[in-house]
C-alpha cells in the first residue's frame, strides 16, 4: 500500500504559478511511476503528466506541455508540479497517483491522494 498527500494547491491570478507536492508514504518502496491529474467541476478526471520511476520517461498532456513541469525525488518519496503561466482553465482539483508504469489513463492507477484545490482568477 502507497499513501499519497497532496499540497501545494491554492488561489493564484492568470500568469501566476503554484508548485503542487505529493509526499508518498507507506511499507512499500517508492517503486512506482507517478501521474498528476485533474479534475474540474462537471468534468471527467484528465491527465496531466506522468514520470517514470527513474524519471527517464515524462509524459504531459498537450494542454499543459511547456507550462508545467513535473519531477520527483526518490529519496524524500516526494513528486512536484511546477506550474507557470497558469490559466483559468487549470482551474480543477488536481490528484497525483502511483502506477507501475507511465500512463495516461486514469483507471489504470492503483494509489490516489485526496487532490488539493488550484483556483485560478482571471
Amino acid at each position: 500500500q502507497v499513501q499519497l498527500v497532496e499540497s501545494g494547491g491554492g488561489l493564484v491570478q492568470e500568469g501566476g504559478s503554484l508548485r503542487l507536492s505529493c509526499a508518498a508514504s507507506g511499507r512499500t518502496s517508492f517503486h512506482y511511476a507517478m501521474g498528476w491529474f485533474r479534475q474540474a467541476p462537471g468534468k471527467e478526471r484528465e491527465f496531466v503528466a506522468a514520470i517514470s520511476w527513474s524519471g527517464g520517461s515524462i509524459d504531459y498532456a498537450d494542454s499543459v506541455k511547456g507550462r508545467f513541469t513535473i519531477s520527483r525525488d526518490n529519496a524524500k518519496k516526494m513528486v512536484y508540479l511546477q506550474m507557470n503561466r497558469l490559466k483559468s482553465e487549470d482551474t480543477a482539483v488536481y490528484y497525483c497517483a502511483a502506477n507501475a508504469i507511465v500512463e495516461r489513463v486514469a483507471r489504470v492507477y492503483d494509489f490516489w491522494g485526496q487532490g488539493t484545490q488550484v483556483t485560478v482568477s482571471s
